[in-house]
């Protein structure tokens, strides 16, 4: 059956109204079919000129001391390809990122988009479903606004605490960051949209992020970092994957053969183009090395993928066939999403995209710590919020992804939209102010707002209210890697001055990292905020109020202290740029949650944990296994309290033929009304039972046979009764 593009396109509607998009595919079998054959008829069209200019991308933008040449027409924005006209091939335009459409600098006056929060927050929620309506909404502003290419998708797994890049991803563990990962492509995807996925692969720290060689051997690597993007492509079938600034093993991630053509396209089978990070190219031997496309060029040291490659094709070290190879590659993601001619501006419905930042902002907050405080009710006749700029709004990261929000103008810490050179140091915060939100959500209480700058004389004022709400921020941003856990600019003093002056203490930690807390003991609640979006004020409020239940769990370990981490020191930090450094990843696939298990340390918070308003309870977990359905795993989830409430049972191999270990293999989210009570069912990945092993030069997954224990568990380190299962062994592909 031959469809018309139109006909494709009306179909593909069709299905994402019958069926939610977090389980729709991105693009139909029927769909794909054409696009490959559409792919290779236009491309036996084209010129060798026009093949080679859809080989290099570079930013719209006028950059003092950069040359790129774009058409006056083209809005500013992170990456421009010229097209094909005369064959029905529109051109590239690329916009940041997942959180949001950006806006580099404001280079687009006046336009702004809705600001999700951060990509942890998302993690937090352990909803899949929410991810895809995150990424259906960004999708959705991103084609409205003219835009053919989300630069979003960023998913590298925690491997240090001081990552300043770390709030932009999905946390420690493969298969939550994966699963995320891909329903969020997915919804982008399904608005017309091209996703990336990134950084491929390792981009682990940001402290000589051009220079730093992640070190790792292959078996580890396929079993975390990889395995995370092997199941964010399989969910989310991403039309493009964006490769790194940082080594991998020796070896440019962008011009890494192992990495792009073993792993990618052979291995997985990948039908996609790779893009390189703006910046990231350094040779045009790059492209023989699975480098589909020079992105953002301008800030390489030279266009490698014009005259550079154009020699090496010329003297038969390039064949044609590799060109013909990474353009057909371009088409198929364009034409497979019924991309076949420019967008035109449209209308944004930013009051009902604000509702799903809103929804989001609720999933991701995580109750740290209760001791009966919260919720605030009529008891709290005076209320004294402090600090984290919480009478004006909350606190975003820094860096490609910041986002211009559509509720109001931003504040500026650090640096102001007319002056570029701080683009990525200044800190923003974004309307509206948690101050306000609760003054709303408790219209009796008296209210008074102090900054913290005196700890001493916010504590004065402590003694004198029934309750402290103290907001703690911690700035994040790419390009940059925070020097230690500690809250900075002294917040740690304050809240504990607050809370010697005044024992109802609640903190509000919006950062984009795990943070140390000497001051644990002394506070009677934690919520963690994380950078929460431009409607975070009202999730926040609603959390402290009651008005919702939170449910978020922590994706991402929080350690006692930095030396309780495989790495104490930061390699690189400090270093003079253009320092070679090596990152030594020894602890391997057991990163996060996995290492606490592995050495027997206590973390301050375990990944997975998080508190309720009410209480549930796991029981009747079971196992089961048969050659058709593979591994399937149950437990029955009550509400034992008097309020409505979500859980996220998790299930963890515990135990593989009497050897410990630990991997998250399911999860899931339930809401349940008060006494009510659910089973949850959950079918295992055997690649999560499984070691990545090379026998005589062919890699493989091996599920060894013997017994293998599971237990359910409300975070990593609270688990209920075990159960097991003896299963035979088993050899997957890579």
């Amino acid at each position: 059956m031959n469809l018309t593009p139109r006909a494709r396109r009306a179909r593909r509607l069709l299905c994402s109204l019958l069926v939610p998009a977090w389980l729709a595919a991105p693009a139909t079998a029927q769909n794909r079919e054409d696009a490959d054959a559409r792919a290779a008829s236009i491309e036996a069209q084209m010129t060798d000129a026009e093949r080679l200019s859809l080989l290099v991308g570079v930013m719209p933008l006028t950059i003092p001391g950069l040359k790129a040449d774009f058409p006056a027409n083209i809005p500013p924005s992170a990456g421009y390809v010229p097209g094909v006209p005369r064959l029905g091939v529109p051109a590239q335009l690329a916009t940041d990122a997942s959180l949001g459409v950006a806006n580099p600098n404001m280079a687009r006056p006046g336009d702004v988009a809705t600001a999700m929060p951060s990509g942890l927050a998302l993690a937090a929620s352990f909803d899949p479903a929410l991810a895809a309506r995150v990424g259906a909404t960004v999708g959705r502003e991103t084609r409205a606004k003219g835009f053919n290419v989300l630069l979003a998708g960023g998913m590298n797994l925690m491997r240090d605490p001081r990552n300043g890049r770390n709030f932009e991803y999905l946390g420690e563990d493969p298969l939550l960051a994966g699963t995320l990962a891909g329903h969020a492509i997915r919804g982008i995807q399904q608005q017309g949209v091209v996703s990336t996925i990134k950084h491929f692969a390792l981009n682990g720290q940001e402290t000589l992020r051009f220079y730093a060689d992640s070190v790792i051997d292959e078996p580890a690597l396929r079993e975390s970092e990889l395995l995370a993007f092997q199941l964010g492509i399989e969910i989310g079938e991403p039309g493009a994957v964006m490769c790194a600034y940082n080594l991998v093993n020796g070896h440019k991630a962008c011009g890494n053969d192992f990495l792009l053509n073993q792993v990618l396209k052979r291995d997985w089978g990948y039908k996609g183009w790779v893009m390189s990070d703006w910046g990231a190219v350094s040779d045009a031997s790059f492209f023989n090395a699975g480098l589909d496309q020079q992105a953002g060029s301008q800030l390489d040291k030279q266009v490698w993928f014009r005259e550079p490659l154009k020699a090496l094709i010329d003297a038969g070290h390039v064949t044609k066939a590799r060109v013909s190879d990474a353009v057909r590659r371009m088409l198929r993601s364009f034409f497979a999403l019924g991309i076949d001619k420019p967008y035109k501006a449209e209308p944004i419905d930013y009051k009902a995209n604000a509702q799903v930042a809103l929804e989001a902002a609720r999933a991701g907050l995580v109750l740290l710590k209760n001791d009966g405080l919260l919720p605030l009710d009529k008891v709290a006749k005076s209320i004294l919020v402090v600090g984290g700029h919480a009478d004006f709004g909350v606190l975003s990261g820094g860096g490609s992804s910041q986002v211009f929000p559509s509720n109001g103008k931003v504040r500026f810490v650090g640096g102001d939209v007319d002056d570029p050179s701080t683009t990525f140091t200044r800190q923003v915060y974004t309307p509206r102010a948690p101050f306000a939100a609760l003054k709303t959500a408790l219209p009796d209480a008296k209210f008074r707002f102090n900054s913290g700058y005196s700890p001493d004389t916010a504590a004065a004022y402590a003694a004198q209210a029934d309750v402290v709400v103290v907001f703690a921020t911690k700035w994040e941003g790419e390009a940059i890697d925070s020097g230690s856990l500690a809250l900075p600019q002294g917040q740690d003093e304050l809240i504990a001055k607050l809370a010697a002056a005044n024992r109802n203490v609640v903190v509000v930690l919006e950062t984009g990292n795990p943070v140390t807390m000497p001051w644990l003991r002394d506070v009677r609640a934690i919520v963690q905020a994380w950078y929460p979006g431009q409607e975070g004020a009202q999730a926040i409020a609603e959390a402290l109020t009651g008005a919702i239940n939170p449910s978020g769990r922590l994706p991402v370990s929080f350690p006692q202290s930095i030396a309780q981490w495989p790495r104490a020191a930061l390699p690189g930090l400090g270093l003079v740029e253009r320092t070679p450094v090596k990152v030594i990843y020894d602890e391997g696939a057991d990163a996060g949650y996995r290492w606490f298990a592995k050495t027997g340390l206590t973390p301050l918070f375990p990944f997975g944990h998080g508190l309720s308003y009410t209480r549930f309870t796991h029981s009747g977990a079971w196992a089961r296994h048969d050659a058709k359905q593979g591994v399937e795993l149950g437990v029955t989830v009550s509400n034992d309290g008097a309020l409505a409430g979500a859980d996220v049972p998790q299930v963890y191999l515990i135990a593989r033929n009497g050897q410990k270990l630990q991997r998250l293999v399911g999860f899931g989210k339930l809401a349940l009304k008060a006494g009510e009570r659910q089973t949850l069912t959950v079918k295992v990945d055997p690649r999560l039972l499984a070691d990545y092993r090379r026998d005589k030069g062919q890699g493989g997954w091996t599920v060894p046979a013997g017994t293998y224990t599971f237990a359910f568990g409300k975070s990593a380190a609270e688990l209920g009764e075990p159960v097991a299962l003896t299963l035979p062994g088993q050899r997957l592909k890579p």
